[in-house]
């Protein structure tokens, strides 16, 4: 959890100045996963649990964009062009490999346990993620070839995830 709260929190922030040139504060705190970040953390913070139903209905709200984004990378899918598709397997593989390399960079400064230390590199290893074709497709930037590279990296991660579980489970 503290991985994925670490990742969303870059990729609302770093990665909205990256793609936009400037951070909007407004705009970041009306985000609903920011907001559902910020009160995770509150809850978690003051230890306050949610009564089962409440529970389950987050749960189940929070799933139901997955399928939705997956439908808007298919849709934008069906009109890529040839162009798109050459730069995709370079891509696939960057996404990857990178995160192995800044997985290793971030153990090294952290100084994780030795058993945290296989958690990360396979988190550093996931393929491209559907929410970097929706913030391309938001920001208006290159979202043919972001669509293609996340498509190709989600299919080669079929092959690149059980080498990485390989070469760091015992």
């Amino acid at each position: 959890m503290v991985l994925f709260v670490v990742e969303r929190t870059l990729h609302f922030t770093l990665g909205a100045i990256l793609l936009s040139g400037r951070l909007h504060l407004i705009t970041l705190l009306r985000n609903p996963l920011v907001l559902s970040i910020l009160a995770g953390l509150l809850l978690n913070a003051s230890e306050i649990t949610l009564p089962t139903p409440v529970h389950q209905t987050i749960k189940l709200l929070g799933q139901a964009p997955i399928p939705l984004m997956l439908f808007a990378l298919g849709v934008r899918l069906t009109d890529v062009g040839i162009e798109e598709w050459k730069i995709a397997p370079t891509g696939a593989v960057l996404c990857p490999v990178s995160g192995i390399i800044m997985a290793w960079i971030a153990i090294q400064i952290l100084g994780l346990p030795a058993e945290n230390r296989p958690l990360l590199y396979v988190f550093g290893a996931l393929p491209p993620a559907v929410l970097n074709y929706m913030y391309a497709e938001q920001f208006n930037v290159e979202p043919h070839k972001v669509a293609t590279i996340v498509m190709i990296g989600n299919a080669l991660s079929v092959i690149t995830i059980p080498m990485v579980l390989y070469a760091v489970l015992p």
